[in-house]
């Protein structure tokens, strides 16, 4: 595994990373902005986080957690989503620390926010606020609906398992009498507005470069999940509603340590399945000519010979066997067994940091999936500990003196 703090390679250095001297201050916590801004510090932007100064980023407080260096805990969703990054803590509410906020943004490219829709308005740090002082600027907004008051849910606060909720997630095969099974693939909507924010900013900067102007970008939690979920309603649209599955083999099989999942779409890839599993016959049965039939004889016939032919084998060697056979299927993997995985191993997809509260077990974070032949990995920088370089970064981007930093904290204006 990539431990972090590993220097760079020769070839890092020469040849810097993509968004290098691109500097994004970013207002943000939990999930559904830092994994974006941390995603750019990965490819070489300088991040500076502005946390509030009664704790910080609240995702310092979601558990599991571990403690830092001065004893405070550190919740599990602040350490996934920002390393490679700083760390200052100003008082939002305070007319100084608004001030500073703004001087600051005179030195940034990206201004990033994740407050509810409309909150820093209200802080007078708004868009146009900001691009007052900086037109340069690309200011992004990630909120639960939007940073207008078009949405009728304008003002609801939202995580994750909200948007996934109202974008029709839960109810795609839930079974009569069950309730929704919430978050059932993590934090979704998070990631997937994270991942529409950062393709955001880089256009933008792309077309900054022709233009010479920033803009606004606003990005809802609700839109992106449910561009991501697309199936949802364009299954609807044409006549397969509340998420049926499409007729086709698409199901998980018990091997001998556990399940594994095939799909299995098409006929020659149903012929492959049934010589490999010694069936033959199903290739000139009627009533497996096509995806329906398969479909309706899953569990008196397909499943049964499939979980026999896989019952004295792990889901590993069932998969394997059925990809050389060129059908795609996948073990469902453990939470211990991924972390052992050698695709992951070989790929350097695993980042290990150590405790500094003296747990023997590293804190594990996924890497960076994204590989440019042209951007050799360059090094892995710890999470910042709160509010760490506030004084680094007031002192180096607007020139204050130890008096006037000793002033701002005495006043509480800066942690």
């Amino acid at each position: 595994m990539v431990q972090v703090e590993e220097t760079a390679t020769d070839e890092a250095l020469n040849h810097g990373r993509p968004l290098e001297g691109v500097r994004v201050l970013a207002l943000e916590q939990m999930q559904a902005l830092p994994f974006a801004t941390q995603l750019l510090a990965r490819l070489g932007a300088e991040v500076v986080k502005v946390e509030a100064p009664d704790g910080g980023d609240s995702g310092r407080l979601a558990m599991p957690a571990m403690a830092d260096p001065e004893g405070r805990m550190v919740g599990a969703t602040y350490l996934r989503n920002n390393l490679n990054k700083r760390s200052i803590s100003i008082n939002l509410k305070d007319p100084r620390g608004r001030q500073l906020v703004l001087d600051l943004a005179t030195r940034f490219d990206v201004f990033a926010e994740n407050f509810k829709g409309g909150a820093l308005a209200r802080l007078g740090l708004a868009y146009d606020d900001v691009h007052a002082v900086n037109e340069r600027i690309i200011y992004v907004s990630v909120s639960g609906f939007g940073n207008d008051d078009t949405s009728p849910y304008h003002h609801w606060p939202a995580y994750a398992p909200v948007v996934e909720a109202m974008s029709g997630l839960y109810e795609t095969k839930r079974r009569d009498g069950e309730a929704p099974r919430v978050a059932p693939g993590g934090s979704l909507g998070d990631m997937g507005t994270s991942m529409f924010a950062t393709v955001g900013i880089l256009a933008a900067l792309y077309q900054r470069d022709r233009t010479g102007l920033g803009q606004q970008i606003d990005v809802a939690m609700l839109d992106s999940t449910v561009a991501m979920t697309d199936i949802i309603t364009n299954y609807w649209s044409l006549g397969m509603p509340g998420g049926a599955d499409p007729p086709i083999i698409m199901h998980g099989f018990l091997a001998r340590d556990g399940w594994f999942i095939l799909q299995v779409g098409r006929v020659q890839q149903f012929a492959s399945l049934a010589r490999l599993i010694g069936h033959p016959e199903w290739i000139t049965d009627p009533s497996l000519a096509d995806r329906q039939g398969w479909y309706d004889s899953i569990d008196a016939v397909i499943r049964p010979a499939i979980e026999k032919w896989a019952a004295d084998k792990t889901k590993l060697e069932a998969c394997q066997q059925l990809g050389d056979a060129g059908l795609a299927a996948g073990p469902c993997f453990r939470d211990d067994e991924v972390v052992r995985d050698p695709h992951l191993l070989s790929r350097d997809m695993l980042v290990e940091m150590a405790r500094p509260d003296g747990g023997a077990q590293p804190v594990i974070f996924p890497n960076n999936p994204i590989r440019m032949s042209g951007v050799p990995d360059g090094p892995v920088r710890r999470v910042p500990w709160f509010a760490e370089h506030t004084d680094e970064v007031l002192r180096n981007d607007l020139s204050l003196d130890d008096a006037v930093l000793r002033e701002l904290h005495e006043e509480g204006v800066i942690v």
